[in-house]
């Protein structure tokens, strides 16, 4: 194998056309460039270079490698770039996990801002309706990172809260509740029958629900369950009952369905990845998700 160097050494007098200019180019004496261009020519067994008049020019074999070198030295180049930028958290692959809650709030700005700020970033979305999955997903290396609402109970993740919301009661436009003034009371969860997450599908949120009607002192009535948030909100316009959800779901505008914030809650999402992860990469997108829930910028 050729050393990258004496490559550079054959461009660069390919280049100047002299070995004495390639020497100064190069911060070399003119000896040492010489004997470096001779032995690599009697490795090859060819003449890399010819006079031409005052110049040196490359011989077919010569102008062959000149081409060739110019290539790999460009590469050469191009790899310890990549290898600085991922270093510093500005190039190489993340997977982004994320609950519909959150990429209906700032959490779109942030990943706008990383596709422009970052270009060489492989920028991978996988959402989910399951915060269990999100962080089961984080814990096997399928995310590098997931924003979410509750997630799993392990010392193997970080988890930090981000950015905080108030929960909002979904209602059918056509019922009294919609139209009432201010927060809904807890107490309203009992006056009407309810939109749910199976609990299978995310017995997190599930348990928050039924979490807040016990607050409350009520008995909280099934009307219809939906596994995703567009089947939700469309059960509840079709007058199935209201829906619990973060009031990022705002941004939907379902017709039919009026929003109103929850009194006294307040919901959190979470930045989840493994605590014995140092990728420099997530370091970065933290620190975009930090300026956007500082207000910096989007």
């Amino acid at each position: 194998m050729v050393d990258l160097r004496l490559l550079g050494y054959v461009v660069a007098v390919a280049e100047e056309g002299s070995v004495s200019g390639a020497a100064r180019r190069l911060g070399l004496t003119q000896p040492t460039l010489s004997r470096q261009l001779g032995g690599l020519e009697r490795r090859l067994g060819v003449e890399l270079f010819e006079r031409d008049g005052r110049r040196l020019a490359p011989t077919a074999a010569g102008a062959a490698l000149v081409r060739r070198s110019t290539a790999l030295l460009a590469e050469a180049e191009a790899a310890v770039e990549d290898v600085r930028l991922a270093a510093d958290g500005r190039s190489g692959h993340l997977t982004v996990a994320f609950a519909g809650s959150g990429i209906n709030g700032p959490l779109g700005a942030a990943l706008g801002r990383l596709r422009r700020e970052l270009p060489r970033v492989a920028l991978r979305l996988e959402e989910s309706f399951s915060d269990t999955e999100m962080s089961e997903g984080v814990l096997d290396g399928r995310f590098d990172i997931a924003v979410q609402r509750l997630p799993l109970r392990d010392a193997r993740l970080t988890a930090e809260e981000w950015w905080h919301e108030p929960l909002a009661f979904f209602l059918p436009d056509g019922h009294p509740l919609a139209h009432g003034l201010g927060p809904a009371p807890l107490e309203d969860l009992g006056r009407i029958p309810l939109v749910l997450w199976p609990r299978e599908v995310s017995p997190q949120s599930y348990d928050e629900i039924r979490a807040l009607c016990a607050q409350a002192g009520v008995v909280p009535r099934a009307g219809a369950e939906g596994r995703s948030v567009q089947t939700v909100l469309a059960l509840v316009a079709a007058g199935f009952g209201g829906a619990v959800m973060s009031q990022s779901h705002r941004a939907l505008r379902r017709v039919g369905v009026v929003p109103r914030d929850l009194a006294g809650t307040r919901t959190t999402l979470h930045l989840v990845r493994r605590a014995a992860d140092h990728n420099p990469l997530v370091e970065r997108f933290r620190d975009v998700l930090a300026d956007v829930a500082a207000g910096r910028g989007a």
